[in-house]
């Protein structure tokens, strides 16, 4: 289980405590990975402090500079050791406490169980960006699931292995989508909850971002779906 993390010192303390809990209670075996994507705030010192409440079992990935979302999920995906990979986000807007809604949706054909927001709680601007993103996103790519960006989800590492990520900004998650989706495993998906963000500001409706995430998305669909149209190859691997 690992947590992207920028400038998100005042929300990680309760996120990891219940995701200690959570795990205690419903896994044999686990790990907690918190990736600091170089943040400017408090959250390596907090993280030091968790480290030394929490122990071996809580391991802390640094960026030196901020690397972006899909940055800091591939430094997640790339360090996580166990059979199955889930990871949310660090600024506490989803609830760590369902982990086990989607663990009962596992099964040995399942390669990806995807939360939905059951009601989103953001400021409509951010409500109404998030539904045209997500509809022209899912259109374009054509991909299945009803949420691209829930970031709530359980993953095979086996299929992790298989495919190869090259995003740094929020499109990660239709690259990761998609990719999942190419794959002969199936995928559920599990509505949670989504909570208002209480600390800090999101990253993602910032001019400069919503430029390198429509960039990234444009280079995406010619590299995912208008190459593979036009060549007939699977592009899992690009």
């Amino acid at each position: 289980m690992f947590f992207p993390a920028y400038n998100d010192g005042d929300s990680l303390p309760g996120l990891i405590e219940k995701t200690f809990r959570v795990l205690t209670s419903h896994v044999e075996d686990f790990e907690v990975i918190v990736v600091n994507d170089g943040s400017q705030d408090h959250t390596a010192d907090v993280l030091r402090q968790l480290q030394a409440q929490y122990g071996p079992r809580l391991r802390v990935l640094t960026h030196e500079r901020n690397r972006g979302y899909g940055g800091a999920l591939r430094s997640g995906f790339a360090a996580a050791t166990r059979e199955f990979v889930f990871y949310t986000d660090g600024d506490g807007q989803y609830d760590p406490g369902e982990l086990p809604k989607l663990l009962d949706r596992m099964a040995p054909d399942v390669g990806l169980v995807n939360g939905y927001k059951l009601e989103r709680n953001d400021p409509w601007h951010r409500i109404l960006i998030g539904n045209l993103y997500n509809r022209f996103a899912r259109f374009i790519f054509r991909i299945r699931i009803r949420d691209i960006d829930c970031d709530f989800r359980l993953i095979r590492r086996s299929l992790l292995d298989e495919i190869r990520l090259t995003s740094t900004s929020g499109t990660i998650c239709v690259e990761l989508v998609r990719k999942l989706e190419l794959s002969a495993a199936r995928v559920e998906e599990v509505g949670v909850h989504h909570y208002p963000r209480l600390h800090g500001r999101s990253q993602f409706f910032r001019f400069k971002s919503l430029f390198v995430t429509l960039y990234q998305l444009l280079r995406l669909y010619a590299r995912l779906v208008l190459l593979p149209a036009l060549t007939g190859r699977d592009r899992r691997h690009a």
